[in-house]
């Protein structure tokens, strides 16, 4: 181990409006990859139940008196504010052992959730200062009375002292609840310059953010009922923290992010010579390589057909063997360190229990060699992968995990029994399937949707837009095909309105003719409505609008789709059931040409009543209408009613 080059920085805490430094020796915190002392953290000295107090009182209060939006403006001014200092967090990150494409996830990625949680606030929610949640419920017969529904703790762990931080305090904030930030030790330090800045920029209210770096104490002795708390970190950890007694006793809130044995699977259709082997083969060993393979979503179970588990480890193998270590500041350097020695004794704790039941086909040691003078191996654990035989028959691989660049082979027999050795891990973050065959991939999701929080499909298709398997995804909307971003349209030769209801398919799509947007046809609509809106009929008032142009009713451009995408001849749609999710996106002006597609997104099976002539059932439609720019204009589910076929 090195000796320190430099005095070390004594990491403070931020609390009660202050920065605090703690009164006790604190814990020492090395560099991953120099091994220099570069930091002392500790939390000696803290009032933890005045910190609650503070936060409650100072900051709820706050908070509570700004509406949604202005909330969700001053984070997305806070995110402005800490991209034009970025460049001081990858330089801390670097501290960590990552590489500045690790450090992007974190930094980078981490300021992007306060835009998009900002963005769904501005969007979604009223600008005021509470929500109500959902429609008023009827109770009584003439609606007089009728209900309606009117400091949180984030413990991060140490892999994403930016990202794990920002993604829990933005709905916080938006929500008007103080937070409290418990990051991981042995990176306290970047989680602290970050909160040095936010705290800084003053767009936050005073007790808004407090950060505790060091231990905890006992913080969860002083939580109440009104209090939640989020954790992200080990399962035993986690397990550990959500069993206090005080938290049982109050119930309070606890919301747990553990990591996970997440899985990739390779299709039983893929050879060895299609574009979905070569992906496969990126993605996990990017999966085992990036940060070092220190991400709660990391591929640790490599799920192979056991007649190419020999043509997978020896390309695998490959391409890991090219993967340079060492100083992240060096060039061609592709994977840095662990976050400190401990962590690697950790690791390769893990891996030693896992040899005793899974053969090690590469790593596992110290035989390696690391670019940059200042490097040193103590923090520093080679890409190691094994192979598990028999997967069935051993629960390791299923609940050994050790937290770094370490993965396993498995070899499977059938889509069967593919889904349950990924049932064998007990449920992940994430898992990944890869195959360019639309029902294999089918079958293996729903095989396995039920243990992983998101399932991701992977083809040549879809690569090349594809954000990986394990990259966070704030902006997702959850909704079906063309808005979750994975399910494949079907386009057939029969128009989709003129199926009957048993013979659509899940992702079907048409995408129509164009139409371009005349002055007389907002004349006419105007007329037949009734609607003059100025920015529809007067030039100059429209021109100093936000539109800056004359510009078409959003009622017109659903009506004009409906048009487009409607099949006008008797058939098995029977009727408009409704329309939902509706959103104007962009502004259509005189002279602008739409499109629509729509896709099928959900069925919906009526069972039929003895007075109805035909069986039927109900139909949502995912519609998005376009510009001639390929920029969405309106987002909308249309549901009809469709006729089935006889049982």
């Amino acid at each position: 181990m090195k000796s320190a080059t430099k005095t070390a920085i004594k990491t403070k805490s931020y609390i009660c409006g202050e920065w605090f430094e703690s009164a006790g020796p604190g814990t020492e915190i090395r560099h991953a990859v120099t091994g220099d002392l570069i930091a002392i953290t500790g939390s000696e000295g803290i009032d933890f139940a005045k910190v609650l107090d503070y936060g409650r009182r100072q900051g709820g209060t706050a908070l509570r008196e700004m509406t949604i939006h202005e909330r969700a403006n001053a984070l997305k001014q806070l995110g402005k504010y800490l991209l034009e200092r970025k460049e001081t967090f990858y330089t801390m990150s670097a501290c960590t052992g990552a590489t500045r494409a690790d450090s992007w996830v974190d930094i980078e990625g981490g300021i992007g959730t306060l835009f998009s949680y900002s963005s769904v606030a501005r969007r979604e929610l009223t600008d005021e200062t509470f929500i109500v949640e959902g429609a008023p419920e009827r109770l009584a017969a003439n609606n007089t009375f009728e209900p309606t529904h009117l400091v949180s703790v984030h413990i991060n762990a140490f892999n994403f002292p930016c990202w794990g931080m920002l993604e829990k305090i933005a709905p916080s904030l938006v929500a008007g609840v103080p937070a409290v930030v418990k990051p991981a030790t042995d990176s306290a330090y970047l989680a602290a310059a970050m909160v040095k800045e936010i705290v800084a920029s003053g767009l936050l209210p005073e007790g808004a953010i407090q950060l505790i770096c060091g231990r905890a104490g006992d913080l969860f002795d002083h939580l109440t009922e009104q209090d939640v708390v989020t954790f992200t970190g080990s399962a035993d950890t986690g397990q550990r923290l959500r069993s206090h007694p005080n938290i049982i006793r109050k119930s309070i809130p606890f919301n747990m992010e553990a990591d996970s044995l997440n899985c990739c699977i390779l299709g039983q259709t893929v050879s060895r010579d299609d574009p979905e082997f070569d992906l496969f083969i990126k993605e996990v060993a990017r999966e085992m390589t990036s940060k070092a393979g220190q991400k709660c979503t990391a591929i640790r179970r490599i799920i192979v057909p056991q007649d190419k588990i020999q043509t997978v480890a020896e390309a695998l193998q490959a391409r890991l063997d090219k993967v340079v270590m060492g100083d992240p500041g060096e060039a061609g350097v592709k994977m840095g360190a662990l976050l400190c020695a401990a962590q690697k004794a950790a690791v390769d704790a893990n891996v030693k229990a896992l040899a005793e039941h899974c053969k090690l086909l590469m790593g596992g040691d110290d035989n390696f060699t690391l670019m940059g003078e200042k490097a040193v191996k103590d923090a520093f654990y080679p890409p190691t992968l094994f192979l598990c035989d028999n997967p069935r028959e051993t629960i390791a691989p299923h609940t050994i995990e050790a937290f770094g660049p370490v993965s396993t082979l498995m070899p499977y027999r059938d889509p069967d029994d593919a889904i349950h050795i990924a049932s064998l891990g007990k449920g992940s973050l994430v898992g990944s399937v890869f195959t360019h065959d639309g029902r294999e991939a089918a079958k293996i999701i729903l095989g396995c949707a039920a243990y992983h929080g998101r399932m991701l499909v992977i083809d040549r298709d879809c690569a090349g837009e594809s954000t990986g398997h394990g990259s966070p995804l704030p902006t997702l909307v959850h909704g079906g095909p063309g808005r979750a971003g994975g399910a494949k349209r079907v386009h057939t030769d029969v128009h989709p309105f003129k199926k009957y209801f048993d013979d659509l398919q899940i992702g079907e799509s048409l995408t129509t003719h164009r139409r371009t947007v005349t002055e007389a046809d907002i004349v006419n609509f105007g007329c037949l409505s009734g609607d003059h809106f100025y920015a529809h009929f007067d030039e100059l008032a429209a021109q100093d609008s936000l539109f800056g142009k004359r510009v078409a009713h959003g009622y017109f451009v659903i009506s004009a789709a409906a048009g487009m995408f409607v099949e006008p001849s008797p058939g098995p749609v029977l009727a408009n059931y409704g329309l939902e999710n509706l959103r104007f996106i962009e502004p259509v002006g005189i002279g602008d040409t739409i499109q629509a597609k729509i896709t099928v997104k959900q069925k919906i099976r009526k069972a039929r009543r003895e007075d109805e002539p035909q069986a039927r059932g109900v139909v949502i439609w995912d519609v998005e209408v376009s510009n001639q720019n390929g920029e969405k204009v309106a987002l909308y589910d249309v549901l009809t009613l469709v006729a089935r076929r006889e049982d």
